[in-house]
Formats: C-alpha cells, sequence, structure tokens
C-alpha cells in the first residue's frame, strides 16, 4: 500500500458507462461554462431556472421536498440514465448545459460509503464522530489500489483524515493441496453443499481458526467435519451431560453461588482456567486475532473442560445427595458452558445462540434473550489463580505420561495398577504434586504415589548436553565437554539434579554446567517402566497381581453392564437386576467386589448362575480371553 501510494498518479474518476452513479457536471456545448451540481435541493433550483429560460418544459423534481428525508421523498425521481440526461441547466446569460455523459467510477460509490450511507452532510440526526473513521473494515489484498485506497484518498479531500484505523487484507481459500480454485480444474467446492452438510458455524470455525485470516488457507473437507466433531461435538456432549444430571435433580441455578473459598479445588482450577480464558480471548478480539481466541477455547473446551474437568467430576453429579458439594460441580460447569457461549458468538453465532437460551430458559439467569444481546463476559482477576493453573497442569503431565505407559505396554486404564514412583529433588515440586496427588491417582487408577530423592539403585539415568545452549559458552571445547557430560556418574547427575548445576575441570577449564544446559533421561527398570517428558521422570510399577486382576475385571464388567443399560434405553436412575453366568476366571472377582458392582451399577439383585435361560440374554467380553453371557431387566 506505501508503495502504491508513493507512486499514485491522478485519479481518472469518470467511466463510459450505462449503469451508475452519472457525474453532477453539466457543460455548455463551447465548454466555456460548467457546473457541478451538489444536492437534490440544489438541483432543483438549477432547473426552475431552466423552466423560467424556456429549456425545459417540466422540473422532474417538483414533487420532491427540500429537508424531508425520508425514503418516500427520494423516490419520487431517479437521478440514475436516461432520466438525468433528460435535464438541460442554463447558464446566467441563459446558454444550455448539458449532462456530462459520463458516470463516476464505482470505486467512488465504494470509497464515500462511511459516511454516504448515511447521506452526509445532509442528516443532522447522524453525527460524523460517530461512525468515522471506521474502527475496523477487511476485503481481499486486491483491493489495495481499490477500495482501500479510495476509502483513503476521498476521506483525505473531503475530512484531511484517514477513512479507517484497522484493516485485514483477507487472504484466498486454497485448495487442499494450495492451488486456487477453478471450475476449470474441477478443484472448486460449493459453500452451499458444505453449510447443508456441516452447518455454518463449524464452516465458519475452521475458516477462522485453521489460519490467519490473512494467511492463504488450504481448504480441506476434512478439516470441517474435525471441526463439527471434536469442537462442537465436544460441547455438545457436555452440554447433553449437564442436563442429563441437571435435570434428574432439578437444577436451575435458584441457590446462591456456593462461595468460592468452600469450593473444591478442582472446581476453582476450571473457574481459574475460565478467566484466564475470558481475558485472553477478549484480548485477541480486541486486537483483531480470531485465530488466536478459536484456538484457545477449543484448547479449553477439549483439554480442561471436558477431558479433564468432566471426566474428574462425573461422579459429583451423578452419585450422592443434593449436597453443597454436588451443587458447586453444577454451578461450576454452568458457568463455564454459559461463558463459552458467549466467547464463542462472534465465531459460531447459531450454536451459541442455541446453547446459550438452552441454559438461559431454565435459570433465568440473564434478561437478555439473545446471548448477542448480553454483555461480553469480564474477566475477574480475583479468581485467577496461577499456583493453581501449573499444578493441575502438573497433574495433567504427570496423567498423561502414566497413560502413555499403559497404552504402550497394553495395560487398560480399568486395570489398577500399585505404585508410581517420581524422582522429585526440589520441595517446592513436590508440594504442588501433593496436593493434586488423589485427582492423579484417580485418572490413572494406580493405588500409590511415592517420591523419591535418591535414585542410584533404583533408575538408570543418562544425559545429553544442550547444544545450543552450551555451544556458545564453550565453542572449541564443546567436542570433549559433550563427551565429559555423556559419562557423568550417576552421583554426579543426582547432584545436578538436586543442587542445578555440577562443575568440574576439562582441560585446564573450570566448567560449570547448570540443569537447563543438559537433558535427562531415565531408563526401564526391572518391572518397572519409564517415560520422560522435560525435567519430568515417571516409574509406572506394571506388575499386576491376582487381587488387582480382579479388581480389573470388576470394573470391565462394570464398563460393560453400563453399556448395555445404555443400549437397552434405560434411565440413568433405573434400578436392574441382573444375572451372570458363572465364569472360573471371574467368579472370585465379582464375590469380592460384588457391593461396589452393584453400587456402580444400581443393581437390587445380582446373581450368579451356571446358564442363563432368558431370551434377551446377551454376550460380554471381559478381556480378550474371557467372555460370558449376561442378562440384565429393569426393576419396575
Amino acid at each position: 500500500f506505501g508503495n502504491w501510494l508513493e507512486n499514485v498518479v491522478d485519479w481518472n474518476l469518470s467511466r463510459s458507462r450505462f449503469w451508475g452513479t452519472p457525474l453532477p457536471i453539466w457543460r455548455t456545448e463551447s465548454g466555456s461554462h460548467e457546473i457541478c451540481i451538489g444536492s437534490v435541493e440544489e438541483l432543483k433550483q438549477e432547473v426552475e431556472k431552466a423552466l423560467k429560460a424556456g429549456v425545459m418544459k417540466n422540473n422532474p423534481l417538483k414533487k420532491f421536498v427540500p429537508g424531508d428525508l425520508s425514503e418516500e421523498n427520494y423516490n419520487t425521481f431517479d437521478l440514475h440514465r436516461p432520466f438525468v440526461d433528460e435535464i438541460i441547466l442554463v447558464t446566467d446569460s441563459g446558454e444550455p448545459m448539458c449532462r456530462e455523459p459520463d458516470l463516476i467510477d464505482v470505486w467512488f460509490d465504494s470509497g464515500a460509503m462511511p459516511y454516504a450511507q448515511y447521506h452526509y452532510p445532509f442528516d443532522p440526526g447522524k453525527l460524523l464522530e460517530s461512525y468515522f473513521p471506521a474502527d475496523f473494515i477487511a476485503e481481499g489484498v486486491e483491493q489495495t489500489r481499490g477500495w482501500f485506497y479510495t476509502l483513503h484518498a476521498i476521506a483525505s479531500l473531503l475530512f484531511d483524515s484517514v477513512s479507517f484505523r484497522t484493516c485485514v487484507s483477507n487472504g484466498l481459500v486454497l485448495d487442499k493441496s494450495g492451488n486456487k480454485m477453478s471450475k476449470r480444474l474441477g478443484n472448486a467446492v460449493d459453500p452451499f453443499s458444505i453449510i447443508a452438510t456441516y452447518g455454518p458455524d463449524a464452516t465458519r470455525w475452521y475458516l477462522i481458526t485453521n489460519s490467519q485470516p490473512w494467511d492463504n488457507l488450504k481448504f480441506d473437507l476434512e478439516g470441517v467435519a474435525e471441526v463439527q466433531r471434536k469442537f462442537f461435538g465436544t460441547l455438545y456432549n457436555t452440554y447433553a451431560f449437564f442436563a442429563l444430571y441437571a435435570n434428574i435433580d432439578k437444577f436451575a441455578y435458584r441457590e446462591a453461588d456456593i462461595p468460592m473459598e468452600q469450593r473444591p479445588e478442582i472446581d476453582r482450577w476450571i473457574l481459574s482456567e475460565l478467566h484466564t480464558l475470558i481475558r485472553f480471548v477478549d484480548e485477541c478480539y480486541h486486537d483483531y486475532e480470531p485465530t488466536k481466541a478459536g484456538r484457545a477455547i477449543f484448547d479449553f473446551v477439549d483439554e480442561h473442560l471436558s477431558n479433564w474437568y468432566v471426566r474428574l467430576s462425573r461422579r459429583r453429579f451423578w452419585k450422592g445427595e443434593y449436597t453443597s458439594d454436588k451443587i458447586s460441580a453444577y454451578q461450576t460447569l454452568y458457568q463455564c458452558l454459559e461463558v463459552i457461549a458467549q466467547l464463542i458468538a462472534p465465531i459460531a453465532p447459531f450454536f451459541a445462540e442455541r446453547l446459550f437460551v438452552d441454559l438461559n430458559s431454565v435459570s433465568g439467569r440473564h434478561a437478555a434473550d439473545s446471548v448477542h444481546l448480553t454483555s461480553f463476559p469480564a474477566a475477574h482477576e480475583n479468581l485467577i489463580d496461577k499456583s493453581l493453573e501449573e499444578r493441575m497442569e502438573l497433574a495433567q503431565q504427570i496423567s498423561s505420561m502414566v497413560l502413555s505407559i499403559r497404552k504402550k505396554i497394553n495395560i487398560r486404564v480399568r486395570q489398577p495398577l500399585n505404585r508410581i514412583l517420581l524422582p522429585i529433588q526440589l520441595p517446592e515440586l513436590r508440594e504442588q504434586v501433593n496436593r493434586v496427588k488423589n485427582l492423579i491417582l484417580a485418572e490413572v487408577n494406580v493405588k500409590e504415589l511415592e517420591y523419591i530423592t535418591d535414585t542410584a539403585g533404583i533408575l538408570v539415568k543418562r544425559i545429553k548436553p544442550n547444544f545450543k545452549k552450551l555451544g556458545p559458552r564453550y565453542g572449541k571445547l564443546m567436542k570433549s565437554l559433550a563427551g565429559r557430560i555423556t559419562s557423568l556418574e550417576q552421583a554426579e547427575i543426582t547432584q545436578l539434579e538436586r543442587d542445578g548445576k555440577v562443575q568440574f575441570k576439562l582441560e585446564g577449564v573450570e566448567v560449570v554446567i547448570n540443569r537447563d544446559e543438559v537433558e535427562i533421561i531415565s531408563e526401564d527398570i526391572p518391572g518397572w517402566q519409564v517415560v520422560n517428558l522435560g525435567n519430568l521422570t515417571v516409574a509406572l510399577d506394571v506388575t499386576v497381581t491376582s487381587e488387582l486382576r480382579q479388581e480389573g475385571i470388576a470394573r470391565e464388567l462394570i464398563n460393560r453392564i453400563q453399556n448395555l443399560r445404555k443400549e437397552k434405553g434405560f434411565e440413568v436412575t433405573d434400578h436392574i437386576v441382573v444375572e451372570l453366568q458363572g465364569h472360573h476366571e471371574i467368579t472370585e472377582a465379582i464375590d469380592k467386589n460384588i457391593s461396589y458392582i452393584c453400587t456402580e451399577i444400581l443393581a437390587r439383585d445380582f446373581q450368579i448362575v451356571e446358564q442363563i435361560d432368558a431370551e434377551n440374554k446377551d454376550s460380554i467380553d471381559l478381556t480378550d480371553t474371557i467372555s460370558t453371557w449376561i442378562s440384565i431387566r429393569k426393576v419396575d
């Protein structure tokens, strides 16, 4: 744009066309006299002069009433061709003047749009400063020499001002291979069929979050489908979970808010993350960064709200009495859903509206009938607890590491394990983990979490230098230094972890190695699996004892029965009677965990029989080697 302005030439304003805005210039045949008309009122007055001079027989503007800004008044005439060409004006000496036959360049119409749309300067009810300059415009990059230029050019002439404060220059939508779409190549997509299939919100969310608006976008239908499934599907399922149990408990947000200090830590954490999100999204929208805003909302819904908060809080919704803890869970999840509806409204207006209305029609928390009529949420700094967010992130990291081990060696999460070992040297880090210890154990289904400071004889560690950090400091010494670092003894590595540095002499040079200048990796030990992530190391006892195996079988049985309940259309509150065909590998597991099983599946009676004769029996697989038959029926 700057280069264009440096080399800009005069604007050839006229165009030889028929359709468009006529030039309001009348000239004598000799070109010695001309007049530029500035308003319809002025044109009407000039036509009256022509009538008196006998050049015009009637005034086509006679019904026009000056000062009347109504649409009806302005529809009493037509200033376009060919009607305007019939108007002949006269000079003061009575010489006829005909309109210059050309039109105004349509880019003049577009460039004058900001104030022309409000009939400036004739409408006193619209103050120019209330709408000009514009806060924001958006168009394709090709408009550098078109709209972007004419907006500023006319505004500079009229008001000595820019026409807009912020401009987003949109990129192109390409096919998934990066080629321009065209009918000739057969790679164009039909936007209407996409919207009909995936909905306008999923399409818009994909377009905005896949790449910055000013970058070219490689459009892939699979990406739209993924947005529909992973974001809107997850958000819908989260709401459906909330609505299911809220309706059972008749929660309508009639209770006073549970004080923050009385809420469980996981509630305070998700609300802290929520208000951190509000602050970030508000800043992004303010800075015209919708891509960053959308991605942050997606991460919150997927990683924090659905995959962590709801999963770890699930039992609070469907177990026990209607206590303050359960109310706190309902209020917390409601607040998250309500705010998400408001945050996504600029990008996904229809889904946001439905989510908001479904919530607010029950609670009545807002007087507004639409999410788009509510005030944008404000971040409450007093609810943001960075220390809590950090330790919950630590819990998520440790849980993810343990679950990755389970996946690697094919041990299902429903199979309990005995112990996690965490080699932690720093007392403050141990304290952080300790405060989220129970959450970690519940998430990964492990009985105990233990800390070790002296890893000698328990974990075998390897160490690698970070060449990017050490290279600038030690230069030519780096090759021999790398060998010295990789040969550090286990005790030296432990010292480095404990003290944050280790010191030694190499080729006569005093060398100090800091903790962040090396990578320490722990290796597997017999009966354990070890995984590393940055400075974190997790060791998992993967030995499955007979007792653990029986508990795992009980959990698998509960899962199969719960799935059968859903398949048969039972309500979550329905009690059932169960008959299970005995199997030598599971009978003892059930006997030892019968109370736990019945509580989880809402069973009034649970019988193990030699053979099931019922017609509605179902086959279930509990493990790769254990299959049996089961019959469940609802208690009337």
